[in-house]
């Protein structure tokens, strides 16, 4: 009987910030919607001392909860901003970044192309991967082919994988196929009912997976 996986946990991810005092309202009214494992944390342009500053006011908002900061693809600022980690885009980057960021630091990892990058991160030590998100052009594979990776990834690998849903529909289905935590993309913060309704929607769309799950008497 295989050991059931731990309950499955949203992500959140945010604007690309410039402002953050503007944004800390949504922000603290997100983080009490549901049970966040990480906020993803994108900076607008600016120098570096601004872009720490911008890290730090984050992070005094989201650390107190017992959440991870992860910076996006900021890997040398991590520490000085006091986050958690970084998530970065790409095996190279990864790769570039463990000195950085191992061990003491979260080193997660997306914009994988294929399954031979996905298992390349798993065996340099990614802390998770991430499988779904939009390129920079905001263009991403099929929705199957998505879900196919994470089932592929469930089944073979043990370190935890996120789904990236870019809508609400796809939560529920990216936790069925088997992520371990699902990624809200930034439509939560324009939904029509507000932050708070969109992470509440998608939090309940955890629960119907983990039910069948707890209900598997092969324990899958």
């Amino acid at each position: 009987m295989t050991p059931p996986r731990p309950p499955q946990r949203l992500y959140l991810i945010t604007p690309h910030l410039d402002d953050p005092t503007s944004f800390a309202g949504d922000l603290e009214a997100a983080l009490s919607a549901a049970d966040i494992a990480a906020v993803l944390l994108r900076l607008a342009p600016a120098d570096e001392r601004m872009l720490i500053n911008r890290a730090k006011a984050v992070a005094a908002i989201v650390q107190r909860r017992d959440v991870a900061l992860l910076l996006e693809d900021k890997p040398e600022l991590v520490a000085r901003a006091g986050a958690d980690g970084a998530h970065l885009t790409g095996i190279e980057a990864f790769a570039a970044a463990l000195v950085l960021l191992k061990p003491d630091r979260i080193a997660g990892v997306g914009g994988l192309h294929s399954r031979h990058d996905a298992m390349l991160a798993g065996e340099s030590g990614a802390d998770y991967v991430m499988f779904g998100e939009p390129d920079r052009r905001g263009n991403r594979a099929s929705f199957e082919t998505i879900l196919e990776r994470i089932r592929w990834w469930a089944e073979v690998f043990e370190p935890p994988c996120v789904g990236y849903a870019a809508s609400p529909d796809e939560v529920a289905l990216l936790a069925q196929a088997g992520a371990d935590f699902v990624a809200l993309g930034e439509w939560i913060w324009t939904h029509p009912t507000g932050p708070v309704g969109a992470i509440e929607t998608a939090s309940a769309a955890l629960v119907a997976p983990a039910r069948e799950r707890a209900n598997d008497p092969h324990g899958a």
